[in-house]
């Protein structure tokens, strides 16, 4: 069974960066993709970002440039950089386990962790 554990999330002022971390657990983490979801009150969960196994990136539009999904095999651990972070980017974070990542997207599975609240003050 995968499990996620998600932590790095926070208040923060607009203009300034958090880094959220994502741990796996049962499985062979440098063999899957990953995923990050966010969900803003009232809004649908959507995907931020993802890696595939061999760290290509794609990123959704309204955080390129800002955001950085990077991940590190030896410690079973996905982060996400957010940088010049924006009101708008107020949301729940959740990483995405052992989705499909196939020419450029990401098709999420039923992996999911607990989520990180990220909140930004303007």
């Amino acid at each position: 069974q995968v499990q996620l554990v998600e932590s790095g999330g926070g208040l923060v002022q607009a203009g300034g960066s958090l880094r959220l971390s994502c741990a796996a657990s049962g499985t062979t983490f440098s063999n899957i993709a990953m995923g990050w979801y966010r969900q803003a009150p009232g809004k649908q969960r959507e995907l931020v970002a993802s890696i595939s196994t061999r760290s290509s990136t794609n990123y959704a539009d309204s955080v390129k440039g800002r955001f950085t999904i990077s991940r590190d095999n030896t410690a079973d651990t996905v982060y996400l950089q957010m940088n010049s972070l924006k009101p708008e980017d107020t949301a729940v974070y959740y990483c995405n386990a052992g989705g499909t990542y196939w020419l450029g997207s990401y098709y999420q599975s039923n992996y999911w962790g607990q989520g990180t609240q990220v909140t930004v003050s303007s």
